[in-house]
């Protein structure tokens, strides 16, 4: 039987993203170093209509089968939007320096999570762009679905390695995922319902256990009252 993707499935994906014939990404290792990727390259994780991969790529997974090549092309509102001009900024130098770094035009830079192409440097001011190097162009796929997700551990740290950027530790019980660490409570309390869609389970973090035992002796002190009161 032919197995289909449907929206919230978990699956394993292979792809190569190219513009104008140039490879930008992928999932393939020796492709991955042909462009300077030295990273641990290799497929993903993701789950099928939330946006783990790009938005245009997400929207073409459903009905798709499981070990077969698919090819997409996406114009840039279906992939990294368009170029804003607002997104090109004067900056000063020393911006840059006070990072150890030499700004020269045609340089690209990470600068506080983004990505900055230089295109001028003059008079100790830099005019750099924030724009996605591929925004306003339009984009092509190569992609097959090596298999369905069914592991719920897989699951989750795929999860956790998509919105958290880090992996923490938690187990199964039932149709619940408890973690371990009470400081991810706060995101776990923003991403329950989303998780709860995908998955199927409840996400909720674990209550530290000397609340527990506190409680403990108070009953058995309540206990011994009555005892008492019974001998009188």
């Amino acid at each position: 039987m032919v197995e289909k993707i449907k929206k919230n499935d978990f699956i394993e994906i292979g792809f190569k993203g190219t513009s104008n014939g140039e490879i930008f990404d992928t999932t393939n290792p020796e492709e991955a170093k042909e462009i300077g990727i030295e990273a641990d390259v290799k497929p993903i994780i993701a789950s099928v209509g939330n946006e783990m991969v790009l938005k245009g790529l997400d929207e073409n997974l459903e009905d798709k089968e499981v070990g077969k090549k698919y090819s997409i092309h996406l114009t840039p509102d279906k992939a990294f939007g368009p170029r804003n001009p607002q997104m090109i900024k004067t900056i000063p130098i020393k911006v840059f320096t006070e990072k150890n770094l030499n700004p020269q035009p045609g340089m690209v830079f990470q600068l506080d999570q983004s990505l900055v192409r230089i295109i001028s440097v003059s008079g100790g001011r830099v005019m750099a762009d924030f724009n996605n190097p591929l925004a306003g162009k339009e984009v092509d796929y190569e992609f097959k679905i090596n298999k369905i997700i069914s592991d719920n551990k897989e699951k989750i740290n795929a999860l956790q390695d998509f919105f958290f950027r880090q992996r923490f530790e938690f187990e199964l019980r039932d149709k619940k995922v408890i973690f371990k660490d009470d400081k991810i409570k706060p995101i776990i309390d923003v991403f329950n319902k989303k998780f709860k869609e995908m998955t199927g389970l409840e996400f909720e973090v674990s209550e530290k256990q000397d609340k527990v035992e506190e409680e403990k002796p108070k009953e058995k002190k309540q206990e011994n009252k009555v005892d008492n009161s019974k001998q009188q």
